[in-house]
């Protein structure tokens, strides 16, 4: 009985790790393209995944939904350390009132985006309860 318990407890975390994994590539993918193409990257992907990441929260908690595109895309495409590091670079360079612009504009951006995702959420949801998963 535990050998059982055991192999079915190892084989949902199995499937949890590929629906990180599934939702995390896309997620390092669409930053990157970011990165090249957009001078403010750490902005844009910052708020970008606060507001998926408050639209989430808003509707009726699904396991799996959360695991593939809370963790696994959103996880991947904000990008905390690199905004750090940024900040860490204007401050070594003297330039300590954008580094202080850049970490008031983020939070106070991402805040406001986490906020208007989960109105969104709370707003659109549907209107029968998701199916229980196991």
């Amino acid at each position: 009985m535990a050998e059982q318990q055991q192999q079915r407890s190892l084989s949902a975390e199995l499937q949890e790790l590929f629906l990180v994994a599934l939702g995390a590539v896309p997620g390092a993918l669409l930053r990157w393209q970011v990165a090249l193409h957009w001078a403010d990257r750490h902005l844009l992907v910052n708020v970008l995944g606060a507001a998926l990441l408050g639209y989430l929260a808003g509707l009726p908690a699904v396991p799996r939904r959360q695991l593939l595109v809370g963790i696994g895309f959103c996880g991947s495409l904000t990008t905390f350390s690199s905004w750090m590091l940024d900040a860490m670079q204007l401050i070594s360079t003297g330039q300590i009132a954008d580094a202080l612009g850049l970490i008031g504009l983020t939070l106070g951006l991402g805040v406001g985006a986490a906020a208007l995702g989960f109105w969104l959420g709370q707003r659109l949801r549907p209107l029968t309860p998701p199916r229980s998963e196991p």
